[in-house]
């Protein structure tokens, strides 16, 4: 029987076509990636967004620009993301007063569980109430009594109306009956100025916000707002254990894509993700400002994102917090 010999053509012609497979099947990333962030720059997650977009670029191989896009409690960037194609080269970075808009603002322009994917999560910490130090108060219940005592002639800070640390004050609020007047900034970093300046008596501040100028002695800390003390700052009293028995609110960051972007993609961005923020200068420069870093992958914060949103929704209603 004559045996046909038509491996070697076969083997040619395959060869030949490889460089056309190649090209057809190029991987993620191919070129830089959008992070854009709904505050402005010096601002707590702004601090730890662009150490995390700069260790998440060198993993993935591609410059990781961040983006600054302030404004409407964050929610103008929230909502450019969400609009934007999914192919993973614009992505956001959010932290939980994402989950609070959800719930507390009237109207917005996208749905966080309808039109946002989690890649993951990436760091954790409390807010920490700061006060201007002329201010009469040094506890948690000085404050409380004061506020009691002149209700709403003391100024509070936000970064936004909202915004995390909007949030920690109406909680703070509900809780403890200290009645002060909410004002808005478009950042966390005027906020800051306001305080250290005698403008503002108060703002609940990140800690890579609030903690340099607690160190200076510019501003006051009374108590921190995690169920534990912060590792940076432990001389600082928890609010429960200041007297807000039950008292307790983290603010998480979160990067995000479009909900339609590819699941591949989303799972390298995932990968990279938690291994950018399990590195040990990463970790060193988050000590440094007083966060820790958290990884929770794309699956697990999907589910933590529903939860916090069912949690910050019953307190919302709860508490009448309502934006426009």
């Amino acid at each position: 029987m004559a045996v046909a010999k038509p491996l070697p053509l076969l083997w040619g012609a395959a060869l030949l076509a490889a460089p056309f497979f190649a090209q057809a099947q190029v991987t993620y990333p191919v070129k830089s990636v959008r992070m854009i962030i709904g505050f402005p720059a010096g601002s707590s997650s702004d601090v730890v967004g662009r150490i995390v977009a700069q260790k998440l670029g060198e993993g993935i191989g591609q410059t990781v620009v961040f983006e600054n896009r302030p404004g409407a409690g964050a929610n103008i960037a929230a909502e450019v993301v969400a609009k934007s194609p999914p192919d993973g080269y614009t992505t956001l970075y959010a932290n939980t007063g994402i989950a609070v808009a959800h719930s507390a603002y009237q109207k917005l322009g996208y749905d966080v569980l309808r039109d946002l994917t989690p890649v993951g999560q990436a760091a954790a910490g409390p807010h920490i109430l700061i006060v201007n130090p002329s201010l009469p108060v040094k506890s948690i219940k000085d404050l409380i009594a004061l506020a009691k005592a002149k209700p709403r002639e003391m100024n509070v800070a936000s970064s936004g109306a909202g915004n995390s640390d909007h949030f920690a004050y109406e909680l703070f609020r509900a809780m403890t009956g200290a009645e002060m007047t909410h004002v808005a900034y478009k950042g966390g970093g005027q906020a800051t100025v306001d305080v250290i300046s005698g403008q503002m008596a108060a703002y609940f501040s990140g800690m890579a916000q609030g903690l340099p100028h607690i160190r200076t002695g510019r501003v006051r800390a009374l108590a921190v707002t995690g169920g534990k003390r912060a590792a940076s700052a432990p001389d600082v009293p928890t609010m429960i254990e200041a007297g807000v028995p039950g008292y307790e609110h983290v603010l998480w960051n979160a990067v995000f894509v479009p909900a339609a972007t590819p699941k591949d993609v989303i799972a390298r961005l995932d990968a990279e993700l938690v291994k950018a923020v399990s590195q040990a200068d990463v970790r060193e420069k988050f000590a440094a400002i007083g966060v820790e870093p958290q990884a929770r992958p794309s699956a697990q914060m999907a589910a933590y994102l529903k939860s916090e949103i069912e949690k910050y929704g019953k307190i919302v209603r709860a508490i009448g917090l309502k934006i426009e």
